[in-house]
């Protein structure tokens, strides 16, 4: 009974409740739940869209990530990852290091392989057919002497030039702005004891090959020794009986070779300021000198025709014959060739093994004069780029003519022709071979036998221009 009752109790309870909750809820207007509905469906439809947009892609992303996670690197196996790396970065170092080693190694060899060449006299640069003619406007022309041009060189860095001229003075030039840098005047004739420089017509010049000492030769039988930079004065040698008409120092020292028209070579220690000793051995005056490495110096013996090798520790010398006329100059192109130009119009190359010349080419600045009376252009100087193929030769025909020795220095093949006008009595090539020095004078540097008065007494820097990079190779011929 008791139970029956409880039980009907909690119907009742029940049922209230559930009448509360009938009484409390209001009916809402079609309108109003219409606008419900809408923003819930638009609500449903965000959170679908942001949900569909993390999932699939997403999902398999994260997914991965976490299977990345799981899989997590021992510290054994990072111990060995960082050893391979580090292996490899030895092994790339290592090979690296090998490849700059071999580099250098080939650039050694090369070196001394051309050294040696060079030593031999059979290292023959091939530049000649890479060379182009010079634009005549990019010709820079030096005013600064009032006489013919006789002398000049060039110093080992190519930055500066010095010229001598008959009016006794020398000056040093900037190579690239073209302005003088030192200017050593000349004295009058009679003034020598109170003068500091020449007093007669420089007639030959030369400079040490480490750029210390310029040597200088005059008409008064005098060498003037100078230091290169300061242009200061050192030492007077004396002891020629006549005109210094060629001067050379042995490349690498300071050993100097003179030549005068009194027919004897004399050999001086400039670092000493002495005196070594006197060779002897030319029938006429002497006209031009020149050397390089080897204790030895080529001179030019003017009407005696000859060229001569003189073998300085031997006390020897050796004697070419070749040329009809006098030979006035002589260069080496390495130390075992040379070309020589003489008053006959003729350039002769030659090999030091044999007493005739390889090649010789006649009038090689063709002739002058009247019909029936025509004579060859005297060649007055002749220059070589060092162990190279490229020559250059002039005269008083109004050009320079650049020369191709041919293969074995067998033949000589005319390059192209430069304009200028008046008497080259001195021509030099600059040691990295990008520019020619010309002196250009009215006269001859050794007398007046004619006068071009349109010449102008100048420097002229000729820039040298190459197509592409030249080639080494020895040079077969003896």
């Amino acid at each position: 009974m008791a139970a029956s009752g409880a039980k009907k109790k909690q119907q009742q309870q029940r049922a209230a409740v559930a009448g509360g909750a009938g009484r409390r809820r209001r009916k809402v207007p079609d309108a109003e739940e219409k606008s419900w509905q809408k923003a819930g469906s638009k609500l449903d439809e965000e959170i679908s869209s942001d949900s569909d947009a993390e999932s699939p892609a997403f999902g398999g992303k994260r997914k991965k990530d976490n299977e990345a996670d799981e899989i997590e690197e021992t510290a054994q196996e990072k111990k060995l990852r960082l050893a391979k790396l580090y292996l490899k970065q030895l092994r790339q170092q290592e090979e690296e290091k090998a490849e700059e080693e071999a580099l250098e190694e080939d650039l050694v060899a090369g070196r001394l392989k051309e050294d040696v060449l060079e030593q031999k006299g059979k290292l023959q640069r091939l530049i000649a057919k890479d060379l182009q003619p010079p634009d005549t406007a990019a010709i820079r022309v030096l005013r600064g002497h009032q006489l013919p041009i006789t002398c000049l060189v060039i110093s080992p860095d190519d930055k500066c030039i010095f010229s001598a001229a008959k009016d006794c003075s020398i000056i040093k030039w900037d190579v690239e702005s073209g302005k003088k840098l030192h200017v050593i005047p000349g004295g009058k004739k009679g003034t020598e004891a109170q003068h500091v420089g020449h007093t007669a017509h420089v007639l030959s010049m030369a400079i040490s090959s480490d750029g210390k000492y310029l040597a200088t030769g005059d008409r008064n039988k005098l060498i003037m020794i100078w230091e290169a930079v300061t242009c200061k004065h050192l030492y007077k040698f004396s002891g020629h009986r006549d005109a210094v008409t060629g001067l050379s120092f042995q490349k690498g020292t300071h050993q100097l070779y003179s030549a005068s028209h009194d027919r004897s070579v004399k050999v001086w220690n400039v670092a000493e300021n002495a005196y070594v000793e006197t060779l002897f051995g030319h029938q006429d005056a002497i006209t031009g000198l020149d050397s390089l490495s080897r204790e030895c110096c080529v001179t030019s013996g003017g009407r005696d025709g000859t060229v001569r090798v003189w073998k300085i520790p031997e006390e020897s010398q050796l004697v070419f014959y070749g040329h009809q006329g006098s030979i006035d100059c002589v260069q080496l192109i390495n130390e075992e060739h040379m070309v020589s130009g003489a008053d006959d119009g003729s350039v002769a190359l030659w090999g030091l093994s044999k007493k005739k010349p390889l090649t010789t080419v006649r009038q090689a600045h063709s002739n002058h004069g009247a019909q029936g009376l025509e004579q060859p252009y005297w060649i007055s100087s002749v220059a070589t780029l060092l162990n190279s193929d490229v020559v250059a030769t002039g005269s008083h025909s109004s050009s320079v003519r650049l020369w191709k020795c041919g293969e074995g220095f067998r033949r000589l093949e005319p390059l192209f022709d430069i304009p200028l006008i008046g008497f080259v009595n001195s021509l030099k090539f600059s040691n990295a071979g990008d520019f020619l020095v010309v002196g250009v004078g009215q006269e001859h540097r050794l007398g007046r036998w004619w006068r071009i008065k349109e010449a102008k007494n100048s420097i002229c820097i000729i820039p040298l221009q190459r197509t592409a990079a030249d080639s080494a190779q020895p040079a077969d011929g003896s």
